[in-house]
């Protein structure tokens, strides 16, 4: 796996975890965290939108788009077995 791949998930996952937090309050990870949250939420991502057969295009966009949804889904997730 090249360093270039990497630093890309980083980044994607950066920005993807970033604006989740935006949206879903009250679950703060802060910078590392939000990171972590957003490589995960575009694995989530990918995996949901592939399984309902959704395809949004090509392209950095879609591909934070659709970190940022997995993001989502993972931090409302979180919010309910936080507040179990």
């Amino acid at each position: 796996m090249a360093v270039e791949t990497i630093l890309i998930w980083i980044l994607v996952g950066a920005v993807a975890g970033w604006l989740a937090g935006l949206i879903v309050r009250g679950v703060g990870f802060g910078l590392i965290g939000n990171i972590v949250i957003g490589i995960i939420g575009a694995f989530l991502g990918g995996w949901l939108f592939g399984t309902l057969g959704i395809a949004l295009g090509a392209g950095i966009i879609n591909t934070i788009f659709t970190a940022f949804i997995g993001a989502v889904v993972l931090l409302l997730i979180v919010r309910v077995i936080k507040r179990a």
